[in-house]
């Protein structure tokens, strides 16, 4: 049976996030809001963890994992990012979109999309989101709380309750969550941004001229 905290989606409570990062820690699987949708995380390195998110949402092995990041520095260590990409990313981080980038040695080859080495790194804007971060000292690895057979993600924290709490180890209810996942912006290759999907974050920054 899960463990459920209300935690203040503004002013979070310090102790809360402490507790949560120590089921984090402890090989937890936990749902926390961010600033588009809920998502489901855990310790980016933990192998079972991430086999019961991938059995939860029933991904296979080419599915994007995100890292969650705190900043744009954290972000850094996780990917190849140039100066042009990198002035991309300042101006639209923190904030819904999900960038596809070509991973450094330091992700978990777990997490990497076998045939690309790419990884999708995000910052969130949501202030429990970046106080999970913040505690934790690493990224989360995160994917949009969306169940088999849905095409929208979760937004009642008691609903997920009903529905989840004998397969993750927390639940934090941050209030009603959004309906859509972020914008994923590919950056992979040296040319233009290619926006793989539209969520809640607009894609006209993205936009190329043809």
């Amino acid at each position: 049976m899960s463990q459920f905290f209300q935690i203040h989606p503004e002013n979070p409570q310090p102790r809360l996030i402490k507790q949560a990062v120590e089921i984090i820690k402890k090989g937890g699987v936990v749902i926390y809001p961010t600033d588009s949708s809920y998502a489901v995380g855990c310790q980016m390195g933990d192998k079972g963890a991430i086999e019961r998110i991938k059995r939860l949402r029933n991904l296979d092995d080419k599915h994007n994992f995100t890292l969650m990041c705190c900043d744009l520095s954290q972000l850094g260590l996780f990917a190849k990012v140039d100066t042009g990409i990198f002035r991309l990313l300042k101006a639209h981080t923190p904030g819904p979109y999900t960038f596809i980038l070509n991973a450094t040695r330091e992700v978990p080859r777990l997490l990497l999309h076998p045939k690309r080495r790419t990884i999708g790194l995000r910052v969130p804007s949501h202030p429990i989101a970046l106080a999970l971060l913040e505690e934790l000292g690493e990224p989360l690895m995160s994917v949009t709380l969306i169940l088999p057979g849905e095409s929208e993600p979760m937004e009642d924290p008691y609903e997920i309750r009903d529905a989840l709490e004998k397969q993750v180890d927390l639940i934090i209810d941050g209030g009603f969550g959004g309906n859509k996942a972020s914008t994923v912006i590919s950056l992979v290759d040296s040319g233009d941004p290619e926006i793989v999907r539209v969520g809640c974050g607009d894609p006209q920054p993205f936009m190329v001229e043809a």
